[in-house]
């Protein structure tokens, strides 16, 4: 299991010990989408949707699962969190929201896993919200934009 920090010299899962790790700012974007029909799309837009403000609730359900991302992953340390925001925004060429969640802190590790979980979160609280809608709503492009701080520096998503 040569260089996966999560397993031990048996290939036990282990929670990686930070304890010798430099305290630095550190922060991660993540994005993901919905695609959906432009009617739904519609609906949400307009404020048509029977639950509700329908970004409204999926950015608050975005920035609570940024705070408990380490109950919802085995192996994550839990954080003190500087800064969580999530940006919830219509795109019609998709059809579908786009979402975004900035995380801050600083630590000793980073918070790379947290703004994936946030962006997560507020993607399922969409699908969730107009489901009666539209059932056949996708949720894609979950991933890692940019990260930085810590020993492995910057790194941006081509």
């Amino acid at each position: 299991m040569a260089g996966l920090t999560h397993f031990d010299a048996k290939g036990d899962a282990q929670m990686v010990d930070v304890s010798d790790k430099e305290v630095t700012a550190r922060t991660a974007v993540a994005e993901g989408h919905v695609k959906m029909t432009p009617e739904t799309l519609d609906l949400i837009t307009e404020g048509r949707a029977k639950k509700g403000d329908v970004a409204g609730v999926a950015r608050l359900a975005g920035i609570m699962g940024a705070k408990r991302t380490a109950d919802l992953i085995p192996l994550c340390h839990p954080l003190p969190l500087s800064k969580v925001a999530v940006e919830i925004e219509p795109d019609p060429a998709l059809p579908g929201l786009q979402v975004t969640a900035t995380v801050k802190t600083t630590g000793r590790t980073g918070v790379e896993m947290e703004a994936l979980t946030a962006v997560s979160t507020a993607c399922l609280t969409i699908y969730d919200m107009v489901k009666a809608a539209e059932k056949g709503m996708e949720i894609g492009g979950i991933r890692l934009r940019l990260k930085e701080g810590g020993k492995s520096g910057r790194y941006e998503a081509p």
